[in-house]
């Protein structure tokens, strides 16, 4: 009971700290609930107060998302500064060896959708203030017509601000994370479900074609799909299984063309430096190598996510402040490119789709993009 009205104190703080007409702040994990297609094992979601009512299918709206298929890419020097200037003519695409015509290109200058995702749970609270401070820097190095949004959680997902360019409503709902105690005092870190959550409200809109991204501050430490060194911990047990799994997160933000970037606030494994992460792209990390070599497994599994989606994986401590993370990542949003085409091969054939990009001229550059994309199956 205490719980309960403790969540509601929070939720009507946050009401009424907003100005009059501003989007109010919504829990995302509220009005959910999942069930799996036990023909094709997609996941779906729907309202628990009426699990029949449902709009279209999960995977129909996810695979309309699809038919464009965008590749944002990063292309570094070898020291690690961005190589900027380059045309589409100097690009390859490959989806599953084949190499794709390039049919749309942008280099970063589309407006970016930002979902901004704060990890408030009680193990990252203390650091709020800097996690507020350091939000404030990367909204003031974006360009004035990004969009962002922005996410909070711990056992409960918030969306405390849709997609905005009113850098004032976005000063304001920063601001408001102070007040978001609340839910941080309950016990727990949903980190991958506030993921999928913020994905399938923030980027579900089937006809934005711009660059987007989300990033993610955590420490890793999901305590609530189970996952351990088992790669089946990560996937549904059967097509009977409701619940969802990090392969369900995997498929929706890569079917989204989210990119991510991750900042963990835990130290930098000794054995995961760049290069050894780069040198595994091609494969899973969850794996008896990366037990091996002293990696815990909450932050294999960051490292997977990013692997398979595509963006980077930061280290807090390897910065003097948190606020000099998100300038990089600021710094990076504004070198990208956007490669875009319709697969050759089409959406018939549903699952995993590799991806594979290289830039000529430039033997020595460095490429970050996602490894793949995921075609759902008819429901």
């Amino acid at each position: 009971m205490r719980r309960s009205v403790l969540v509601l104190l929070v939720a009507a703080s946050l009401l009424a700290a907003q100005r009059p007409g501003r989007p109010r702040a919504e829990r995302l994990d509220s009005n959910v609930a999942y069930q799996r297609d036990r023909s094709t094992g997609e996941l779906r979601t729907a309202s628990p107060t009426n699990p029949t009512e449902r709009t279209a299918p999960e995977s129909a709206r996810i695979r309309a998302q699809v038919g464009l298929v965008l590749v944002t890419t990063n292309v570094l020097a070898p020291d690690g500064s961005p190589v900027e200037g380059l045309g589409a003519h100097q690009f390859r695409v490959y989806e599953d060896g084949v190499e794709q015509r390039i049919e749309h290109f942008d280099a970063a200058g589309t407006p970016a959708r930002i979902v901004l995702l704060l990890d408030i749970s009680p193990s990252i609270y203390r650091e709020l203030s800097a996690v507020r401070r350091a939000a404030r820097t990367l909204v003031a190095h974006l360009a004035v017509h990004d969009e962002v949004a922005l996410v909070a959680f711990s056992a409960e997902t918030w969306l405390l601000l849709p997609f905005t360019t009113d850098r004032k409503q976005l000063a304001q709902a920063i601001d408001a994370l102070e007040l978001a105690r609340g839910p941080a005092a309950r016990r727990g870190s949903h980190i991958y479900e506030a993921v999928y959550l913020a994905t399938a409200a923030l980027f579900g809109d089937s006809s934005a074609t711009g660059r987007r991204t989300m990033v993610l501050l955590t420490d890793g430490q999901d305590n609530h799909l189970g996952l351990s060194w088992n790669p089946d911990s990560a996937a549904p047990r059967s097509t009977a299984h409701d619940h969802l799994t990090f392969e369900d997160v995997c498929r929706r933000l890569t079917s989204s063309g989210v990119e991510l970037q991750v900042i963990s606030v835990l130290p930098r494994p000794r054995a995961l430096t760049p290069e050894w992460f780069a040198a595994r792209r091609a494969s899973s990390l969850i794996s008896a190598e990366t037990r091996n070599a002293g990696i815990p497994h909450y932050t294999a599994y960051l490292a997977e996510l990013v692997r398979r989606v595509g963006g980077q994986l930061h280290f807090l401590a390897e910065a003097a402040t948190l606020a000099d993370v998100y300038r990089q990542i600021a710094d990076s949003l504004r070198t990208q490119y956007t490669l875009g085409y319709y697969p050759a091969a089409g959406l018939q054939k549903p699952g995993w789709r590799t991806i594979r990009v290289e830039v000529r001229d430039h033997p020595e550059a460095r490429l970050t993009h996602r490894a793949g994309y995921y075609v759902p199956a008819h429901p």
